[in-house]
């Protein structure tokens, strides 16, 4: 009796995806796992990434959608002068997508994108919260020549020290992009600098001096819409990668300088 031929070898390597079949699914390398999701691959149980769709993405489009509008106003693109009109960045278009992005990176098993998600959820919540007249988060530091107390040396020294923390955090966490690609690494130690910045803005605000102040405010604005920028194409090229576009977009994989991690990944995942 002739034997029933599979339909594709037992083994077969796409090397312009890097997609790996088998008679019992498909597989991907660790570059492009890292290219689309963000996070090195490692093993874990279940086969969730399987299951559910990337949300990397959508983390990011809501993440570029802010900031890119953060960024405009805070050069004062158009005349614009206040971020009230546009807090919605602050409230739903960033933190309802990367809340939603969190959880399931969470569930995915993708350590580092959540805690990007996590990292910039609550910075635009709280960051938010600073465009609303409506909580007069400067009253205790009223006075008669500046009765909503925003202009005062304690309310915005408090925000310069919050900036300062918040770069370092940025900061943080470009360090261990370093472990992923140049884009990602890019877009962390760009927005470290732009925290920084605008802490100095603060800083200057606080001491009365408000002319330099705007002037590190619109260099900061620059920063951010640089990084936006990246973050735009760094969605797009997660897209097109999901999407199966056969265009190999760069982004600078930086996980070659890093100990391979391939054969500990290949007696794991055939010991589940």
């Amino acid at each position: 009796m002739a034997t029933k031929q599979a339909p594709y070898p037992t083994t077969h390597q796409d090397d312009e995806k890097s997609l790996h079949r088998s008679p019992t699914g498909v597989t991907m390398s660790p570059e492009l796992f890292e290219k689309l999701y963000l996070s090195p691959k490692v093993p874990r149980a279940g086969d969730y990434n399987k299951r559910f769709a990337n949300p990397t993405a959508l983390g990011f489009i809501g993440f570029v959608i802010s900031a890119s509008t953060f960024a405009m106003v805070m050069m004062g693109w158009g005349g614009s002068t206040g971020l009230s009109p546009v807090a919605g960045i602050f409230f739903f278009v960033g933190p309802v997508t990367m809340t939603f992005a969190l959880i399931f990176e969470w569930i995915l098993g993708n350590f580092f994108s959540m805690m990007v998600m996590g990292l910039f959820d609550v910075f635009w919540l709280s960051f938010g919260l600073l465009q609303l007249p409506n909580l007069a988060l400067g009253s205790p530091f009223a006075t008669a020549d500046d009765p909503t107390g925003t202009l005062s040396r304690d309310y915005n020294a408090a925000i310069g020290l919050y900036l300062v923390v918040y770069g370092f955090a940025f900061f943080t966490f470009f360090v261990f992009t370093t472990r992923i690609n140049v884009v990602l690494a890019t877009i962390f130690s760009l927005t470290a600098i732009a925290a920084w910045i605008l802490s100095a803005s603060y800083f200057k605000s606080s001491w009365g001096d408000f002319e330099t102040a705007l002037v590190l405010q619109k260099t900061g604005g620059a920063i951010i819409f640089a990084v936006s920028l990246l973050g735009w194409y760094m969605t797009f090229v997660i897209m097109a990668g999901e999407m199966r576009i056969s265009v190999n977009f760069p982004v600078g994989d930086l996980s070659h300088f890093w100990p391979s991690t391939d054969v500990e990944l290949a007696a794991r995942e055939h010991s589940d």
